[in-house]
């Protein structure tokens, strides 16, 4: 399992969807095939996680690359650009930001 550390040259990904509880589980499908099917696979991956809240109105996405511009690669490619328009359309909205890790507990 990988570890968070803020000694690699890591990018991290923290991308939010606002959601209803009715689109909720739609979304969590799409993004769970989505990480099966592509993301996972792309060159530059390192681990992700999805978290819901309790009221079902938002999912947190916490994601690892190599490097920033292996994120921006995936998000390019023809298969996640048709993957995001589909989610965009059951969501309120969803912005990807990218962090640098400056402290781990």
């Amino acid at each position: 399992m990988p570890r968070i550390s803020k000694d690699t040259g890591h990018q991290t990904v923290l991308t939010t969807f606002e959601v209803t509880p009715g689109t909720c589980q739609d979304v969590l499908d799409l993004l769970t095939a989505a990480y099966r099917e592509v993301i996972s696979n792309q060159p530059g991956f390192i681990a992700a996680g999805l978290h819901v809240n309790d009221a079902q109105t938002r999912i947190a996405n916490y994601s690892q690359w190599r490097a920033r511009e292996d994120f921006q690669a995936m998000l390019r490619t023809e298969e996640m650009r048709a993957r995001n328009r589909h989610i965009n359309g059951l969501c309120k909205g969803f912005e990807p930001v990218m962090y640098d890790v400056v402290a781990v507990f």
